[in-house]
């Protein structure tokens, strides 16, 4: 019925009710009654939804910000891994349903746990003592039956998370596929250091194909710490050791470790954001770091440089983690990668030659402009390199404009003979690196024949009026040079 109504053709409201009193009394008093007219509701209504949208903006301005990480890792192999203690947490079921999620956008997943806790436990119960050296268990005949057990019981409890599909809940719908299987080949580590350490051993060699032909079928592959050698022997693995060889042996695009403790801290106590194969030694050294994450850090570190693209370690406590560090821009833990930039640096005046030699091909077909030797010699500290063999192979130069918060990309070379190499796209990241770390916002270039390619990398066109007011002076509109500018504040970078 229609509150407020004076139709005798539709039902009163009972007297009892208090809004037909109000009504009443408001109509002797030739008062408008206090009940909405239908234009009104429809007009809280239609406020109701704009604050509705209003509040799902965050919401939705995340979701669009994670387009760009779901469309890279769609396709893609990662090895995400973890110790026992991570199985053992009662917020475990959180990790997994992430995990799902991870498989639902399309990751290729592998899955790598450790069971130490579980083990312990093991032999606790069967009144054995733990053996360790240099932070390796001992697994004497005696323990090897608490191995398998630990192990099995904790496969199993692992396959059954990933086997929920409850209502109202993050695996609502996921039906996941576990594949499990002797996929890795062990061979025992033997005596070393005057300690023999019977059955606990070392990846000797992963299946790839197989575990490949699981993973094209859309399946999760799950692996354990335990290899198996041509003996029809059982030898237990530490998880660092099966994560690294794993993901080298496939050529993952990334391994994932969810570690102890706070992560990767450097000597301060301060989170290490980004680090390469190259520097972990160094890290590691005067560094009480735990011996989880330093296990961590150095199979990531041999894992990238096996051929693994990116190793990124994370403290599993956190919430999200995995969700936080691979969809967002920034992340929330501790990249490993190859080094990118190897090779560039700052120019000097011994670049001088090589970067005339480069450029002047450019300039006589008119894709650059003209520059005196002069001009080089006094604008030099602008210029980047990129060297191979001691041969200028490309380079480019990057001026500040307004105060250092708007920088221009200028004079952007490759050698004919590393154009096809992927060598611009680096040499393109790396002065764009250079120029966040300067603290600029924007970046723009002036281009007549390559307008196109930096188009694909993210520029956009403008108008020469949006240049900075100095640069615009200089402008020179009867080359007609097209205007690119790119907002580093929104590019996100590769985690």
């Amino acid at each position: 019925m229609t509150v407020g109504s004076t139709s005798k053709s539709e039902p009163q409201l009972e007297a009892s009710d208090p809004s037909s009193k109000l009504d009443e009394h408001a109509a002797h008093e030739g008062e408008v009654p206090v009940e909405r007219t239908r234009d009104e509701a429809r007009a809280s209504e239609e406020k109701s939804a704009e604050e509705k949208a209003l509040d799902a903006k965050p919401f939705v301005d995340w979701f669009r910000h994670c387009a760009p990480y779901i469309h890279a890792h769609r396709g893609r192999t990662f090895v995400v891994a973890f110790g026992g203690e991570a199985v053992a947490d009662p917020q475990f079921h959180r990790t997994v349903g992430d995990l799902a999620l991870l498989s639902s956008l399309g990751v290729r997943l592998v899955v790598v746990h450790g069971t130490r806790p579980q083990i312990e436990d093991r032999l606790r119960e069967a009144g054995l003592e733990s053996q360790f050296h240099d932070g390796l268990r001992i697994t004497q005949e005696a323990a090897l039956p608490c191995v398998k057990e630990a192990v099995g019981v904790t496969r199993v409890e692992i396959e059954s998370k990933l086997s929920m599909s409850q209502p109202d809940s993050p695996m609502s719908g996921a039906r996941l596929r576990v594949a499990t299987g002797n996929f890795v080949t062990a061979r025992p580590l033997g005596v070393r250091g005057g300690v023999d350490y019977w059955y606990t051993g070392e990846v000797r060699r992963v299946d790839t194909e197989a575990i490949k032909q699981r993973l094209d079928t859309g399946a999760v592959v799950l692996i354990s710490n335990l290899g198996y050698s041509w003996t029809g022997d059982v030898f237990n693995l530490g998880v660092h050791d099966v994560a690294g060889s794993v993901a080298e042996a496939l050529g993952a695009d990334k391994l994932v470790c969810l570690t102890e403790g706070e992560g990767v801290l450097d000597r301060e106590g301060k989170l290490v954001r980004e680090i390469s194969p190259s520097a972990v030694e160094g890290l590691l050294v005067d560094n009480d770091l735990l011996l989880d994450v330093r296990r961590w850090l150095q199979a990531s570190s041999r894992a990238c440089l096996g051929g693994v693209r990116r190793a990124h370690l994370l403290t599993r406590t956190i919430d999200g983690a995995l969700l936080q560090e691979l969809y967002t821009r920034d992340g929330i833990g501790t990249l490993v990668a190859v080094e990118a930039f190897e090779g560039m640096r700052r120019a000097s005046s011994r670049d001088l030659p090589g970067i005339l030699a480069l450029i002047r091909p450019l300039e006589q077909r008119g894709v650059l402009v003209p520059r005196s030797r002069e001009r080089l010699e006094t604008e030099l500290e602008h210029y980047l390199v990129l060297e191979r063999d001691g041969m200028v192979v490309a380079c480019v130069a990057l001026y500040p404009f307004d105060h250092g918060s708007v920088g221009e990309v200028s004079c952007f070379a490759v050698h004919p003979d590393y154009r096809k190499g992927g060598q611009g796209e680096r040499l393109l990241s790396f002065v764009e690196k250079r120029a966040v770390e300067l603290g600029m916002r924007r970046i723009f270039l002036l281009t007549t024949h390559t307008g196109h390619w930096f188009q694909e990398r993210g520029y956009e066109p403008s108008q020469p009026e949006a240049l900075p007011a100095e640069r615009r002076a200089t402008y020179n509109a009867g080359r007609g040079s097209k205007v690119l500018f790119k907002d580093l504040s929104a590019e996100p970078p590769a985690r």
